[in-house]
């Protein structure tokens, strides 16, 4: 977002921050604002240690190949079926 914000915009938004907060407030606003980035970023990192363990735990090609077996097992007994049916050329 901040790609389409100009120089003079970001220094207007500076400005208004600086008269609506003060100067003796803006070092402590910053540093809790700080303190909050960390933390999303410590609890996404967090998610995606979970989901790449869980992921590991479980592997999804595992899955992937046991349901393409069955799949193939079937069609298989279905050709075999429906072999005696189909015409010979």
């Amino acid at each position: 977002m901040l790609l389409f914000i100009s120089g003079a915009e970001i220094f207007f938004i500076f400005f208004v921050i600086l008269l609506v907060f003060g100067a003796d407030k803006i070092p402590s606003f910053a540093r809790t604002l700080a303190k909050g980035i960390v933390q999303v970023k410590q609890a996404t990192n967090e998610i995606k240690s979970e989901i790449q363990k869980t992921t590991k735990d479980n592997p999804v090609s595992e899955f992937k190949e046991h349901i393409k077996s069955e799949i193939d097992e079937a069609k298989n007994d279905f050709d075999d079926l429906t072999g005696s049916v189909k015409r010979k050329n």
